[in-house]
């Protein structure tokens, strides 16, 4: 049995409800996260953040190939969905700072055990699409 979130707060209990039954709003909500934890750069950031916080310019030279203003944008969104602080410091030119907050922390787990399940299984999955390719 799984659980599923029925309410609109996180303050409220989450009901259980059978494997087998989809629910087409709980996936809907979902999806919105997924999609911005799938981003390939969402992905190198929080990685790169678990050791602690970094400069936008730190960040932008260990994720090599991002453009500034993917980058940008890809600090914003987790700052928007509560994964990323953003700290600027009174200094002349000011620095900015970017953490995870506990929230990110939390999400850098399971981003990093995906991250050890597709390591553990590339041999097979370049077997499979050879496969493919061959047919």
């Amino acid at each position: 049995m799984k659980l599923t979130a029925k309410s609109k707060g996180p303050s409220r209990a989450r009901a259980p409800v059978p494997d087998d039954v989809h629910v087409p709003g709980d996936c809907r909500r979902v999806s919105t996260v997924l999609a911005r934890v799938g981003e390939k750069w969402s992905v190198l950031v929080i990685m790169l953040l678990r050791r602690g916080p970094e400069r936008f310019n730190a960040i932008k030279r260990a994720t090599n190939g991002i453009a500034q203003q993917m980058l940008t944008r890809t600090l914003k969104g987790l700052e928007r969905d509560g994964l990323v602080t953003r700290t600027v410091f009174a200094t002349v030119p000011p620095q900015v700072e970017y953490a995870l907050t506990p929230l990110g922390h939390s999400l850098s787990g399971p981003v990093q055990a995906l991250g050890l399940w597709a390591l553990d299984h590339i041999p097979q999955i370049e077997r499979a699409r050879e496969r493919f390719d061959e047919e």
